[in-house]
Order: structure tokens, then C-alpha cells, then sequence
């Protein structure tokens, strides 16, 4: 599994969001993004992250920042999650997970004891230049996105 170091390139990508419209990286090319990959639409601890984020969005975007989620969900159950707990940004299908697997958030893990093989809860913040400014592996859902603030000092 590959991890992003801080300084790196951001692995370029394009995926199709909730709505089905098309986004790449390099639509933000000149700002700052905060990239986050998450297990599953629609599930408590998903929930408990996007909605941090919803909540923070403000002072998040008064600082220049951007928000991004991606995970495996279809774009269709994308949409349903954005409507039904009002998420303000895009969220993005990556169902083959090849950007996972590009920013490393994708490999083994262990759930409830198990080693299995799925998504490696990240966050990543992107510099203008494209560039890692921060990589986070193997977060915790709740409290994630006051620490992201803590870092970025927003």
C-alpha cells in the first residue's frame, strides 16, 4: 500500500460526483482542498464525519478550503446521503477504488478483530501548488474534523 508523504504530488484523478457531473483534482488547481475518504454512505460513523464537516464548512471555506468526500458508494446513493443530511460540498464515486488505492486509503485493516481488505477512513489536505500538506491514515470519525481545524489552524 502506498502512503502519501507530506510535499508529495496529489495523485491527479477524475470521478463523477452525486450528481453524475464530472470532477477532477486539477478543477481546484490554485486552492486549497481537504480530501476525505470514508467507508460507506449513509453509515453512523460516515455520518458522524460528513456532518463535522458540514458543521465546520464555514470557517473551513472562509479560509480558502475546499471539501471533498469520496468513497465506493454509486453516485445515486451518493445523492441520497448529500439530500438527506444536507451536505453542503460534493461527494464523490470512486466504486473500483482506484483513488483510494492512489492516496493509500485503501488496504488491510482490522474490523472488530478481523484483518480485512476496505477503505482506510484518510483525510489529506492539498496545497494550491498540488501538493500533500497534511496526510492523516486510519482516523476516527468522531473528532476528526476538529483536529483537521487544530492542524490548519482554522
Amino acid at each position: 500500500m502506498t502512503r502519501l508523504d507530506i510535499g508529495s504530488p496529489a495523485p491527479a484523478f477524475t470521478l463523477v460526483d452525486q450528481d453524475e457531473r464530472t470532477v477532477s483534482l486539477s478543477d481546484y488547481r490554485g486552492g486549497r482542498v481537504i480530501l476525505f475518504f470514508y467507508p460507506a454512505a449513509m453509515t453512523p460513523g460516515c455520518t458522524t464525519e460528513a456532518c463535522d464537516f458540514r458543521d465546520s464548512l464555514a470557517p473551513l471555506q472562509a479560509a480558502g478550503y475546499t471539501v471533498l468526500g469520496i468513497s465506493r458508494d454509486e453516485p445515486a446513493t451518493l445523492r441520497e446521503f448529500r439530500t438527506r443530511d444536507a451536505l453542503p460540498y460534493d461527494l464523490l464515486s470512486d466504486p473500483d477504488h482506484s483513488v483510494h488505492d492512489a492516496y493509500g486509503a485503501w488496504g488491510e485493516k482490522t474490523n472488530y478483530g478481523k484483518t480485512v481488505e476496505g477503505v482506510i477512513r484518510s483525510t489529506f489536505v492539498i496545497g494550491p501548488d498540488g501538493d500533500i500538506e497534511h496526510a492523516l491514515y486510519n482516523v476516527k470519525a468522531t473528532g476528526h474534523v476538529a483536529r483537521i481545524r487544530s492542524l490548519l489552524d482554522v
